[in-house]
């Protein structure tokens, strides 16, 4: 097979050792063609692993317990709270779509993390400051002045753009340094995984705790100086990096495919030329889009808008999911504040420590992963698309339960029941998460088109942004619905015991439950 064959199938060819892969090139820091010898392989995913433990450490320990900063420090009621956080998480999640286009058009991955690294230390700078001075706090019983605001949300949504670029460069660099074929790219992102939950695990014990004993101007310390950190330990990894050089804006071609099969949707196309079918998976599928090749249209570009389309019903398939996800970082903690957090007579849980349930399981399954779970799904044809869907399962298991829960909780006001009865939901939920995550991240990378590789990957994060875009949606409609209907507000101002949190917990099960046939037909279709 000559040279052309074997790109187009993928084999990599050196040529004076500069890698090509589908057209992708590869160079080292001083953009001079990598040396094999020395670039990539474990070593330098060692860095972006090690990042990502410290990156992952800072917002789980945001999502787990910021609901308790607006709430108890900046004296927001409890739905605003909830919502505010699941706005924040979300606007920080969706914008890692914006990290992704960047560095697959512009900037390699490597100076996206530095870029968007230093834009995530100056909003927790800002949110450091304001939760050590006092004046910028208001005064009890008091919402924030506008001024108080203002500061709150510039931090918030700085810190949020920062992270949006991250999370979308991080995991793709990290596969950067390890070629499409190579076995190994697997262990990759079992190891990145490994990675992220670790650093969940130090977040919901250790800066939980800091956060709540300590202060939160320590606890917002501590992630400033984690960011910080991050910064040197990916710069150390720099010499070790091979860097993909950005291909220019792939919306930009889907863009020109899609206009220009509009263009050509009344010209039937001759005999001669083939459908445009690189992926035995899209066969016979968006058959209009191959007419742009009579518009100026490469076959590479329709076959990649082709491979983007498809992806499209798995992410929205998944996005439910996430809703109920979104709920440990809400209302489960307020069901925490009013259950017994005492354990062995002195010692008090932070109930947002909760999420070290499911993050020990998922720990100590991932150590156990290479030897003998990668065997077992290869025999049983767990494939990613499988493990998203029994965590679709799982999440509406987790719910029902937790709406069992908050009926118990309620019926024992005087005398509160453990909160460890909350460990079923985060259990549940972090094993559902750890499918679907785990599955979506899989999926996306090794479907993409290369060119969209880090879009895609951020496809994974986007699709958690909104489940808690839509968790804010649906807390607003039910007690628009429910004060309409003239029965009290679902979610109640400040005061969840006069709240009816297990119907909403109960409507989410059921929508995840239909969501999960949804998926099921998307999944067989593709």
């Amino acid at each position: 097979m000559g040279k052309s064959g074997e790109e187009k199938v993928g084999v990599f060819v050196d040529h004076e050792r500069c890698t090509v892969e589908k057209e992708v090139v590869f160079v080292d820091w001083k953009g001079k063609p990598e040396d094999a010898k020395k670039h990539g392989g474990r070593r330098a995913a060692a860095f972006v692993c090690a990042a990502e433990a410290l990156e992952n450490m800072v917002v789980v320990s945001n999502a787990a317990n910021l609901v308790t900063y607006f709430y108890s420090s900046m004296n927001y009621s409890l739905a605003q709270s909830a919502n505010m956080v699941t706005n924040f998480l979300g606007t920080s999640l969706m914008l890692s779509l914006l990290g992704g286009f960047i560095c697959d058009s512009f900037l390699n991955r490597f100076w996206t993390i530095i870029t968007f690294g230093i834009i995530e230390l100056l909003g927790l700078s800002i949110m450091t400051i304001q939760a050590h001075f006092k004046q910028f706090h208001p005064p009890p019983h008091q919402r924030p002045s506008a001024a108080q605001a203002a500061m709150l949300y510039s931090g918030l949504y700085i810190m949020a753009l920062g992270i949006g670029g991250v999370k979308a460069a991080l995991p793709a660099h990290g596969g950067d340094q390890f070629p499409d074929r190579n076995k190994r790219l697997s262990n990759f992102f079992n190891w990145f995984f490994f990675s992220l939950c670790s650093g969940g695990l130090v977040a919901v014990t250790l800066i939980v705790w800091i956060q709540e004993n300590k202060g939160w101007q320590w606890g917002f310390g501590v992630a400033t100086g984690a960011i910080f950190l991050l910064l040197v330990v990916v710069s150390l990894g720099l010499p070790y990096y091979r860097h993909k050089i950005p291909s220019g804006s792939p919306f930009s071609r889907i863009t020109k495919v899609l206009v220009c099969s509009i263009k050509n949707r009344n010209v039937t196309l001759p005999a001669h030329i083939p459908a445009i079918d690189r992926s035995p998976k899209l066969e016979n599928r968006f058959r209009f889009l191959d007419k742009a090749t009579l518009r100026d249209c490469t076959d590479d570009e329709v076959a990649e808008t082709k491979i983007f389309l498809g992806l499209l019903p798995i992410f929205f398939s998944t996005i439910m999911m996430n809703c109920c996800l979104a709920q440990l970082s809400t209302f489960s903690i307020q069901q925490g504040h009013r259950m017994n957090t005492t354990l062995f007579h002195s010692f008090t849980i932070p109930t947002s420590s909760l999420t070290a349930i499911p993050l020990v399981f998922m720990l100590l399954s991932v150590s156990l992963y290479d030897r003998f779970f990668l065997k077992a799904a290869a025999r049983h044809g767990l494939t990613p698309l499988k493990r998203i869907g029994l965590g679709l399962v799982l999440a509406s298991v987790a719910m029902a339960v937790a709406a069992i829960v908050e009926v118990k909780r309620k019926a024992r006001l005087e005398a509160p029941i453990s909160v460890l009865w909350l460990g079923w939901q985060y259990l549940l939920l972090g094993v559902s998460d750890m499918f679907t995550l785990a599955g979506m991240m899989e999926f996306f990378y090794s479907e993409a088109p290369e060119s969209m590789r880090s879009v895609c990957t951020a496809g994974s994060w986007c699709s958690t942004a909104s489940g808690f875009f839509l968790s804010s949606v649906l807390v607003t409609l039910a007690n628009a619905l429910s004060s309409g209907l003239g029965s009290r507000e679902w979610i109640a101002g400040t005061d969840l015991n006069n709240s009816r949190l297990e119907l909403f917990y109960t409507v989410l099960a059921l929508l995840n439950f239909f969501n999960f046939l949804n998926y099921l037909f998307w999944a067989r279709w593709y």
